[in-house]
């Protein structure tokens, strides 16, 4: 086992230390514990990066070039805003 040290604000301290009293456990016990369970939530860092690809996306075939798609939207905004009778 590994000794440590940490640096801890006042008030967590005192929490952290009330919670493990009031468990009829060690402090150091709690840290461990605690650690232990934030560890749990997140996936290991062994996962190697060589094995994720950015998701392909099925667009629908539709293909329309950038100038095209600003004048379908200024066409669109213009005929939004006449009144309309």
């Amino acid at each position: 086992m590994t000794r440590t040290q940490i640096q801890l604000p006042d008030e967590l301290y005192k929490r952290a230390k009330a919670f493990a009293v009031r468990r009829e456990i060690s402090l150091a016990e709690m840290t461990r514990r605690g650690l232990e369970l934030f560890l749990e939530g997140f996936p290991s860092s062994e996962i190697h990066c060589d094995s994720w690809r950015l998701p392909q996306v099925d667009g629908g075939g539709i293909k329309v070039p950038l100038s095209k798609l600003r004048e379908i939207a200024a066409d669109d905004e213009s005929t939004r805003s006449l009144p309309q009778s």
